[in-house]
């Protein structure tokens, strides 16, 4: 194919891709308001809006996201579809096992975020100097915060595959992973430190603590490929 005929293809995913996002989105706004209870939940009891439009576009903006979330299938369909002619059979063997290997990873990470970090971040918020402050939160502030969190520690938790495939590409080696553990260490405490909402250690040892355990597996990972 010519590079024209390859622009023409990867417009024609993108207009399917964003018909898929509209749909998505459509279907998801009917049980948006069971999502926004599902986010609530950690927190315990209703959001405060200030702004007369702020309900609407939390509303609107959980929708797209909830849209986005339920179309993913579809968007990993399309790429596969523009991407397969290119690869080798051995390589789109890898795709199978990378693309449904990432999402299960991504969606421990999200149940973690919500059953484990949520709660014990939220508390901590919500109760820091409480003789002082009175906690009464804004849905503007609190739904992004919380979806904000649940993505970061689901794409942390995608960091055994991301070392498969750096594996398969030659790029890392298991030795080399044993070898840096340190640093790895003191990586992984960084990112911890920029993902967890709050400053005390705890809610960062929660953090650190899967991911230090994941970077072991990835080493067994690593040692396979």
């Amino acid at each position: 194919m010519s590079l024209m005929q390859h622009l023409v293809e990867l417009r024609n995913v993108l207009i399917k891709s964003v018909v898929a996002l509209l749909i998505g989105t459509i279907l998801a706004a009917i049980v948006t308001p069971q999502i926004l209870q599902f986010l609530i939940a950690p927190y315990g009891t209703t959001l405060q809006t200030i702004d007369p439009t702020e309900n609407i576009s939390i509303y609107l903006r959980v929708s797209i996201m909830a849209g986005a979330v339920s179309a993913m299938p579809i968007f990993v369909y399309l790429l596969w579809t523009f991407i397969a002619p290119g690869l080798e059979n051995q390589e789109k063997r890898y795709v199978r096992i990378v693309v449904p290997g990432a999402t299960i990873l991504f969606l421990i990470g999200v149940g973690f975020a919500w059953s484990i970090m949520l709660p014990a971040a939220i508390g901590f918020l919500s109760t820091f100097q409480s003789e002082i402050f009175k906690s009464d939160w804004r849905a503007d502030a609190y739904i992004p915060f919380v979806t904000s969190l649940m993505f970061w520690i689901g794409v942390s938790f995608e960091m055994p595959l991301m070392v498969f495939f750096l594996a398969k590409l030659k790029l890392v080696t298991a030795g080399l992973l044993l070898k840096g553990w340190r640093f790895a260490v003191v990586g992984i405490a960084v990112i911890a430190a920029v993902i967890t909402p709050t400053v005390d250690p705890f809610n960062m040892l929660l953090v650190m603590a899967p991911l230090i355990l994941l970077y072991f597996f990835s080493i067994l990972l690593a040692k396979l490929a």
